[in-house]
């Protein structure tokens, strides 16, 4: 995963990004396939997926690709990989080919969705503010329950993992992060948060 000509300096839980007036996100079209490719390209290092290839996974799943845009112009995409519970293992274990993932190991749109891979998102400039209409994309009822995970390629992406409440996590996989969705995640039992609950509960207005 990598962002370049961008900064994202605010830090916000990625379920909590602010949703940008000024950058559209959608679902990618077809006919967009060829541009996203380049950009991605262009932008993110190492990437060796081509427009054909690309294609063919957004024919197998049209909500795996996004566009953001800003006054009509194209000005970033962001891709996932949809993983099932074979995927999601995988994935862990470091037995999925990432740049040429078999689409056994992806969720079909009757399979419940087990992870979510980030696989590239690339912005130029203000590009960057579309994560927070990509991040509510992602609590569409059949992505919600699934927690996040990328590989940052850049110092710039691996900031934007700090800043959204990635962390490292073991895994056979080289430096995996993975985002826990707030509603995974154990409450803190911490006596002050108790006292103050409860001092909450007692009050009167």
């Amino acid at each position: 995963m990598a962002m370049e000509r961008g900064s994202f300096a605010a830090r916000h839980d990625f379920d909590a990004l602010p949703l940008s007036e000024n950058v559209d996100v959608r679902c990618a079209q077809f006919s967009e396939i060829a541009a996203l490719s380049q950009m991605a390209h262009r932008l993110v290092p190492g990437v060796r997926i081509g427009t054909a290839e690309l294609a063919h996974y957004f024919s197998f799943d049209p909500e795996s690709i996004l566009t953001f845009s800003r006054n009509g112009d194209l000005v970033g995409g962001m891709a996932f990989l949809f993983l099932n519970d074979r995927g999601h293992d995988a994935l862990l274990l470091d037995e999925i080919c990432l740049t040429a993932p078999e689409t056994h190991y992806l969720a079909s749109a009757n399979e419940e969705v087990a992870a979510i891979y980030i696989w590239a998102i690339a912005a130029t400039g203000r590009g960057i503010a579309g994560l927070g209409k990509a991040a509510a994309h992602l609590r569409k009822l059949r992505f919600r329950n699934a927690d996040c995970y990328a590989q940052p390629s850049t110092v710039a992406g691996r900031d934007i993992m700090k800043a959204t409440g990635f962390a490292p996590v073991p895994s056979f996989q080289p430096d995996l992060w993975c985002y826990e969705r707030p509603w995974h995640r154990q409450p803190l039992r911490m006596p002050g948060a108790i006292i103050q609950a409860r001092s909450f509960a007692d009050a009167r207005y």
